[in-house]
C-alpha cells in the first residue's frame, strides 16, 4: 500500500491550511443555489438542500437524474460551477484538495457495490483507511477494525476475501469501512440495490443503529421506497435538476402531487400513452 502523504505543517504549507472552525450549526451540510454542468448536460440547476445533524435525509429520484453526482458535492470530488456548500460550518467550494481533508475525515462513504479491494482480506480492506492516514501501530490497526467489525456483525469473517462474501456481507464491510474513522456524517450510494428484502432490511437497521446510538449524519441516495419509510427522517425528492420536494417520509407518501405519486408507486403512465390516454398535469411544489 502506499505511503500516506500527509499534510505538512511547514510555513511553506499556509496556503493549504484549512480555515478556522466555526462554532457548529445545527445542520450538518448546507447547500445553496448548485449548478453543476458535465458535458453538454446541466445535471444539478439550483439545488438548495440543508442536511439536519444526526438525522437521516433520503435522496430520492430517477435514475440518472444527478443523485450520485450531488453526492460528490457534499465531500468535495466535484465542485459546483455556480453555488456553495457547507460542511460542518465550513465552506469547501472553492478549497483545494489538501483544504478538503480536515473536511473529509469527518464523513465516511458506502459506494453501490461496497468498492472493496479483491486482492486484500476483510481485515485489510476495513483497515485501508487507517493506514492511508498513517496508522501504523499494529495494536490499534487490530483493535479498530475488530471494532468496526463488530458494529456490522463480521468480527468472525476478518480474513475472508471479498470473492468469498455475498452481496450483503459486501456492503456491510464497505459500512465498516466507513465507520473506521469514526465520521461523523455516512454517505450512502444505493445500499440495499441487489439485495433480498432481508439483506436489505438487515442495512436499514445498520443505518438506523449508527444513527442513534452514535448521533451519526446519514445522507442515503435511493431509489428502494421500503427503505425511505424504514430510514428517513426526512426526504428530498431530486427532478429535473433541483429539489421538487423536501418533507417527511408522511408528507411524501400523503402528496398529492402526481410526479410525487407516479415516482414512489413506480408509474410509468406506458399504457396510457399507448392507448391515447393522458392523465392530469399538476403544477410542480417547491
Amino acid at each position: 500500500m502506499p505511503d500516506p502523504d500527509p499534510i505538512s505543517e511547514s510555513p511553506a504549507a499556509n496556503d493549504a491550511a484549512a480555515p478556522a472552525v466555526p462554532p457548529p450549526s445545527e445542520n450538518f451540510f448546507e447547500v445553496k443555489d448548485v449548478h453543476k454542468s458535465l458535458g453538454s448536460q446541466h445535471v444539478l440547476r439550483g439545488v438548495n438542500l440543508t442536511v439536519p445533524r444526526s438525522q437521516c435525509t433520503v435522496i430520492i429520484g430517477a435514475s440518472g437524474g444527478g443523485k450520485s453526482v450531488f453526492l460528490k458535492h457534499l465531500i468535495g470530488l466535484l465542485q459546483p460551477d455556480q453555488g456553495s456548500i457547507t460542511v460542518d460550518g465550513t465552506e469547501i467550494s472553492s478549497l483545494k484538495e489538501r483544504q478538503l481533508s480536515p473536511v473529509r475525515k469527518k464523513i465516511g462513504i458506502l459506494f453501490q457495490d461496497g468498492a472493496l479491494f479483491d486482492s486484500m482480506n476483510v481485515a485489510q480492506n476495513v483497515a485501508f483507511p487507517l493506514y492511508e492516514a498513517g496508522v501504523r501501530d499494529r495494536n490499534e490497526l487490530d483493535e479498530r477494525v475488530r471494532n468496526a467489525l463488530r458494529v456490522v456483525e463480521l468480527e468472525e469473517h476478518l480474513h475472508k476475501m471479498p470473492i468469498q462474501l455475498s452481496g450483503g456481507m459486501r456492503k456491510r464491510v464497505g459500512l465498516a469501512r466507513a465507520i473506521i474513522g469514526n465520521p461523523q456524517c455516512i454517505l450512502y450510494d444505493e445500499p440495499t440495490a441487489g439485495l433480498d428484502p432481508v439483506v436489505a432490511d438487515s442495512i436499514n437497521h445498520l443505518i438506523r443503529r449508527l444513527e442513534t446510538e452514535y448521533e451519526v449524519t446519514s445522507v442515503v441516495v435511493t431509489h428502494d421506497m421500503t427503505s425511505v419509510y424504514h430510514i428517513a427522517d426526512d426526504v428530498a425528492f431530486l427532478r429535473e435538476g433541483a429539489i421538487y420536494f423536501h418533507g417527511s417520509p408522511e408528507q411524501l407518501r400523503d402528496s398529492p402531487d402526481a410526479a410525487i405519486q407516479d415516482f414512489i408507486q413506480g408509474r410509468s403512465h406506458a399504457d396510457e400513452s399507448r392507448s391515447g390516454k393522458t392523465r392530469p398535469v399538476q403544477s410542480e411544489n417547491q
